[in-house]
């Protein structure tokens, strides 16, 4: 906005920030964030919150929506600012969506995962009786702010839980993007996505991998914005995964959940004749090197069939299963028979 440049340029007014940032994080960089807006003349507050799944609640929302009306913050010229992983963003983005209607806000991921995910798209919300994301929104950011120099800071556990969302679009979309997790994965782990000098036979593959990752995304999401159209590509692994993850907490991270979900439907896509056995094999692979879990045992059958039934409640009545048609391809099906997906799940756990 021209006005705002000209006012803050010409130093007519103090500009103001709120900033949620996630606890941890600001432990790791609040001292930095914190000299950021002193150095800038910022007015600032910073709201420091233990934000995971357990505690992504409404409960936290009102909080934070508390301490915003105590700021005075002005709806239209100042963006609440949130910095850290998706949970931390999913719960800024919707008191943001909440306060005086609409607040602009910015995403600053901070994790492998929120960089490629939770940075992308519209999507807010939070949990509610036991369900992922059961109250929320659809409230773009203004801005979303990506350094991927956040991630050498977060455990090797983490890493391997991003390159899961990073391994759906893969699957989806891209054989390249597999390509580059298949060869590369390891050396994406030891050097927790930063650029290093001194490996030209790796490339610059933490840029690459993100950059696809993200675009791949993006050309799924952009037309479909609001999900007017249920049926996406993105939803792979998202299927059994929810009930999975809110199951077992905290014993999976997402992207661990969403990879379980992924095996399984990869076994599903083999039963139907999507895949062939070496297809299957290359991609449970992957997975394996990725160091992501393909198979718990709180993954019952009876835990899949509860899960595809809110599947149906939520899709029209249909399942809309995305599956790969092989490496990198991908399609929607509503046919998949309970017998098929019985014998996917028999030699899954056999296997």
């Amino acid at each position: 906005d021209p006005q705002e440049i000209e006012l803050a340029t010409a130093n007519k007014r103090k500009l103001r920030r709120f900033i949620v940032i996630d606890e941890v994080v600001d432990k790791l960089y609040g001292s930095k964030v914190r000299a950021y807006f002193r150095e800038n003349n910022v007015q600032h507050k910073i709201l420091s919150l233990p934000t995971t799944e357990e505690t992504k609640s409404m409960d936290l929302v009102l909080n934070i929506l508390q301490e915003v009306q105590s700021f005075s913050l002005d709806r239209r010229t100042e963006p609440i600012i949130a910095i850290g992983g998706g949970v931390c963003l999913d719960i800024a983005g919707l008191a943001a969506s909440l306060y005086r209607r609409r607040t602009p806000y910015i995403r600053v991921p901070t994790t492998l995962l929120s960089y490629v995910d939770a940075s992308v798209g519209a999507k807010n919300g939070v949990n509610f009786l036991q369900c992922k994301n059961k109250l929320g929104g659809y409230t773009p950011p203004v801005a979303s702010f990506l350094d991927r120099s956040f991630i050498q800071s977060i455990p090797r556990r983490h890493i391997s839980n991003g390159l899961g969302e990073i391994l759906k679009m893969a699957l989806m979309k891209h054989k390249g993007l597999f390509d580059l997790l298949k060869n590369h994965g390891k050396y994406l782990l030891d050097t927790k996505f930063q650029s290093c000098n001194g490996f030209a036979h790796h490339g610059d593959a933490a840029l690459q991998t993100t950059r696809i990752a993200i675009e791949t995304m993006l050309e799924e999401l952009a037309p479909n914005l609001w999900e007017d159209d249920l049926d996406r590509l993105v939803d792979f692994g998202h299927l059994i995964s929810p009930e999975l993850e809110m199951r077992v907490l905290p014993s999976l991270m997402h992207g661990e959940a969403v990879n379980v979900d992924m095996a399984f439907m990869t076994y599903v896509a083999h039963a139907r004749g999507l895949l062939d056995s070496e297809e299957k094999e290359q991609i449970l692979q992957c997975m394996r090197g990725l160091e992501l879990p393909v198979w718990h045992s709180g993954c019952s059958w009876t835990l899949i069939q509860r899960a595809l039934r809110e599947r149906l409640k939520h899709g029209g009545g249909q399942t809309r299963m995305p599956l790969p048609t092989g490496l990198g391809m991908a399609d929607i099906f509503n046919d998949t028979s309970e017998e098929t997906l019985e014998r996917a799940y028999e030699l899954w756990v056999k296997d």
